[in-house]
């Protein structure tokens, strides 16, 4: 990716979750991915263990570990850094990527990840101790039964109250059961294949994945990430399942890998698709409630539900090593987000899509069998931003981004975004008759303020300005010769991600 307002270096970042891979047989497939996404059943209890360190060592590690280098490159031109470097002191934000999980060994964006197959004895000790639990809890049924009915024999005029089943339980409107059984249907978990072949393997061919995604109008277009897909894109295969295990194949109209989104289309949609509603992203408010829906680790058509905990999180997602990077200003969730989540939709609690979900801050590394899990902080891409994101998809097959003209050092972090000395290749860093050219921008300049927000680093800037539309006039606030000055920019734009 090549874009003006991203440098060589790219900061530390949460995952992208993975797609695991194919669903055991019998179950609808269940998806993971590439920046980025089996399942365990529950056991009997275990001891308790001591608990783990606080997430807060990790990040005085990384920033022990920051990237020294600061050479700057334009934003669409991704950068292949050779360190991520660690959080500011004292700022949470942007979060350090975590790796997308990639075949082959090296993490790399759009990679389904490998199913994790259970081993024979553990997968035999867990079915034990499921039916022991049944077990202990028939033995104690019977004895209670057999008391009762030695007791009802002595208690004349006892009576039999029968409960209600749970299909005569009325759900009423705005409850989790009442939106999630109303979205489900138009919930979907998506299988993506590299390469030749089949998605059943038999013709060979790459990796298979799962991800999420859902209906986005009656068309029969789906909207998804793009690292659910992007393995699949050029010369794979792609199916789509819905929650009553219908399977339709499916294609890519169009992907935009600095955003993370991207547009599929059911090749032969059926009639009376009933795409989800969307909301408004700029009316979320910290606390509102949420709902997830997904397959994570597999296992489709899963709810999760919690709080919008926080609003315009910035968030660079990526692997950190080929420059395949999203940035975002992204909706914080607590609630549960899972490899196999990527693509699905956050609801609000009235049933509205809020925003797609992308990412994932995680304690684990995320590689193998120590594949990162949620933490209670998920990252979603916006409904306003990902539905502008669409309908260019759809309508042009291409991405535009807004740009400012300038390339930002992507290294540093907490002061600021500096316009670098120099751009990509020997360039210069800010582009002549572009748009910061003409407010007054000068390399060496620190953007510090973008229509009143503070911008700590690059991630931070260019997650502003790819949340805005070619031809916003924005405010940017800046530090030259330690002097605060401002100055009005009309964003410009580029097409396509390269």
């Amino acid at each position: 990716m090549s874009t003006e307002n991203e440098g060589n270096a790219v900061p530390a970042a949460p995952s992208v979750p993975p797609r695991p891979g194919t669903a055991p047989e019998g179950s609808s497939p269940g998806p993971g991915s590439g920046t980025p996404e089996t399942s365990q059943t529950p056991a009997a209890p275990a001891a308790p263990e001591a608990s783990p360190e606080p997430p807060a060592a990790a990040s005085a590690s990384g920033s022990s570990e920051a990237a020294t280098e600061t050479a700057a490159e334009r934003p669409w031109q991704a950068p292949q850094p050779e360190h991520s470097p660690g959080q500011h002191p004292g700022a949470a934000w942007p979060p350090p990527p975590i790796p997308s999980y990639a075949s082959g060994g090296g993490p790399a964006w759009g990679a389904p990840v490998p199913p994790v197959q259970p081993r024979r004895k553990r997968a035999g000790g867990l079915v034990a101790a499921v039916l022991a639990a049944a077990l202990v809890a028939g033995g104690v049924g019977g004895g209670i039964g057999y008391w009762a009915a030695e007791r009802n024999d002595d208690a004349p005029g006892s009576t039999t109250v029968s409960a209600v089943s749970p299909q005569d339980l009325k759900r009423e409107p705005g409850t989790v059961a009442a939106v999630a059984g109303k979205a489900l249907p138009s919930v979907v978990t998506i299988e993506a294949k590299s390469g030749a072949g089949g998605l059943d393997g038999s013709e060979g061919g790459g990796e298979a994945g799962t991800g999420t995604g859902f209906v986005y109008d009656k068309e029969g277009h789906i909207l998804t990430n793009n690292h659910v897909v992007a393995s699949a894109a050029d010369g794979g295969a792609l199916s789509v399942i819905f929650s009553d295990g219908k399977k339709y194949d499916a294609e890519v109209v169009g992907r935009a890998q600095g955003y993370d989104v991207a547009v599929l289309k059911l090749k032969n949609a059926p009639s009376g698709l009933a795409p989800l509603p969307l909301g408004n992203s700029e009316k979320v408010v910290v606390g509102d409630s949420t709902i997830a829906i997904g397959a994570p680790f597999g296992l489709s058509n899963t709810v999760t539900t919690g709080i919008i905990s926080a609003k315009n999180r910035p968030v660079a997602s990526g692997d950190g090593s080929s420059g395949n990077n999203s940035y975002m200003s992204a909706l914080q969730t607590d609630a549960s987000i899972n490899p196999g989540n990527s693509g699905g939709p956050l609801l609000d609690s009235s049933g509205a899509v809020i925003g797609v979900n992308s990412a994932i801050q995680s304690a684990g590394n995320g590689l193998g069998q120590s594949q990162a899990g949620s933490i209670g902080l998920g990252f979603a891409i916006p409904i306003n931003q990902a539905k502008t994101v669409a309908e260019q998809l759809i309508k042009t097959g291409r991405p535009v981004y807004a740009v400012i003209g300038a390339t930002v050092d992507m290294a540093g972090e907490g002061t600021g975004a500096k316009i670098a000395s120099e751009g990509a290749g020997g360039t210069e860093a800010v582009m002549p008759n572009g748009p910061a050219a003409k407010a007054g921008l000068q390399p060496g300049d620190v953007i510090t303020g973008f229509n009143g927000k503070t911008i700590d680093s690059g991630p931070t800037l260019i997650s502003e300005i790819w949340n805005h539309k070619p031809g916003d006039k924005v405010t940017l606030t800046y530090e030259r010769d330690g002097k605060e000055r401002t100055a009005e920019v009309v964003l410009g734009e580029r097409e396509g991600d390269s």
